[in-house]
Formats: structure tokens, C-alpha cells, sequence
């Protein structure tokens, strides 16, 4: 039997953590995409804790990639706040394309290195 699509993304997720992990120093940056937001974290995963979380549903903008472009300059500005400027990029299991890619391209824009 086939698996689902979320059951595909889980999978790959699964896949993805076991290799991305975030610490003090680079704190990993955990995307999740649903049909109507993005939502993004800044985790620290030695001491389990979010410093800084986002939403695209807040920000101004016509078009989902708008919102998530809008979300990733309030994520990078929020983590330039707390002292971060590196972070290891978590894409959660979706493909690098679409909203995914204009959001790693507004922050890697916006200051945020990884």
C-alpha cells in the first residue's frame, strides 16, 4: 500500500533531522508549510528550546511567497536580536521550491547565514 503524502513528508523529515541538528552556536531554523501559512522556529536542540518563533499569517502581503518572504525578515531580525547570525536550515520535509526557497532567500537576504 502507498503511502500518503504527509506520510511521505514525515518520512523524508525523519530522514533530514537525523542528520540537521541545532545547537547554541547555530541554532537550527525548522520550517512547517500548510496549505494557508508558514510557520518557522529558531530551535536550540541541546537545551530544547525555541528562541524565536514566526508565522506568515501576521505579515502583510497578497501572495503566500509575499507573506513568507515578510516572515523570513522578521525571523532574521528576531534572531539578529538575540545574537544569532548563523543557523542550520531545517526545510521539514518539503521540497526546496516555491514558498520554501522565498523564504530561505529572504532570510539568507535579511542576514542570516546558512
Amino acid at each position: 500500500m502507498a503511502l500518503s503524502k504527509t506520510q511521505q513528508r514525515i518520512r523524508r523529515h525523519k530522514r533530514v533531522r537525523a542528520k540537521v541538528i541545532g545547537n547554541e552556536t547555530r541554532p537550527r531554523l525548522s520550517i512547517y508549510k500548510s496549505n494557508t501559512r508558514l510557520t518557522a522556529q529558531i530551535i536550540d536542540d541541546t537545551k530544547r528550546v525555541t528562541i524565536a518563533a514566526v508565522s506568515s499569517q501576521n505579515e502583510k502581503g497578497k501572495t503566500p511567497r509575499e507573506r513568507a518572504e515578510a516572515a523570513a525578515a522578521t525571523i532574521a531580525k528576531l534572531a539578529g536580536a538575540k545574537g544569532i547570525k548563523a543557523v542550520v536550515f531545517d526545510r521539514g520535509g518539503f521540497q526546496y521550491l516555491g514558498t520554501v526557497k522565498a523564504f530561505a532567500d529572504a532570510a539568507r537576504a535579511a542576514g542570516l547565514e546558512f
